[in-house]
Order: C-alpha cells, then sequence, then structure tokens
C-alpha cells in the first residue's frame, strides 16, 4: 500500500498542476473562447497547492521509518541538488537563446544599414549571453557551496 502511495502522489501532482493547461487546449480546440487570464491563474493556484501539499507531508519521511528517513533524506537532497543545477542552467540557456534570437537579427541588421553600430549591437548580443554564464555559475554554487 505504502508504495502505490509513494508512486501515485507525484502523478497526482503533475496532473493537478497540468490540468488547467489541458483545459485551456482542449477548448482551444474546440473553438470555444477561452479565459487565458482565468487559465493561467488556476495554474499558479494549483501548483502553488499542490507545493503546498508536498512541503507538509514530505515523500522521504512519510512512508519510511525513522532509520530509512535519514538515508533518504540524504539521497532526496543530493537529487533536489541536481535537479536545481539543472534546471538553473537549463533555463539559463533557453533565455540566453530567446535573447539571442531576437538581439543578432537585429543586430545584423542594423550593422549592414551602419558600420558603425558594430559595437553597440556587439553589445546587445553580448547580454544576452550573460544570462548563460549566470545560470552557469549558479549551477556551480549549487554543486559545490
Amino acid at each position: 500500500m505504502d508504495i502505490v502511495l509513494f508512486f501515485t502522489m507525484p502523478l497526482v501532482a503533475v496532473a493537478a498542476i497540468l490540468l488547467p493547461l489541458f483545459i485551456n487546449l482542449r477548448r482551444t480546440k474546440e473553438h470555444k473562447p477561452t479565459n487565458r487570464k482565468r487559465a493561467i491563474i488556476t495554474n499558479i493556484a494549483s501548483f502553488i497547492g499542490v507545493m503546498a501539499v508536498m512541503t507538509a507531508l514530505p515523500l522521504t519521511g512519510a512512508f519510511a521509518e525513522a532509520g530509512e528517513a535519514a538515508a533518504a533524506a540524504d539521497g532526496f537532497t543530493e537529487g533536489m541538488k541536481y535537479l536545481a543545477a539543472a534546471l538553473s542552467t537549463g533555463l539559463a540557456t533557453i533565455g540566453t537563446g530567446i535573447a539571442v534570437g531576437s538581439a543578432a537579427p537585429a543586430a545584423i541588421g542594423a550593422v549592414s544599414e551602419n558600420d558603425k553600430a558594430f559595437t553597440k549591437a556587439l553589445i546587445f548580443v553580448a547580454l544576452g549571453e550573460g544570462v548563460a554564464i549566470y545560470g552557469l555559475l549558479i549551477s556551480i554554487l549549487i554543486l559545490f557551496g
């Protein structure tokens, strides 16, 4: 019974977080008017609710005995550390891709019209690249700090 709860609780959490998105997609396919603001608010509220439940009832200690809970908490902590490092690097590089993807074509267009705009254009592209470096720095601090 414990193993069933151990695997179904995260699935229920993911379903509760993604449910408003699926409802909005279904309404879009059926060409019904969608209230995107309401869908976003519902999604945020369900996310916060699920995170509050997960914080109040951590999976590592809820179904384990006292001796097993400490070992599971160490493994859980290590896993969350790696997950946090991966998210900080991954999301920072996605943001960098979006920034450079919009700044670089504009910079190329500006340089093709005026050669003196090269330095200014290069600065804007480099500012977008800085986000990836900051994400990598945060990952290093998480892993080794």
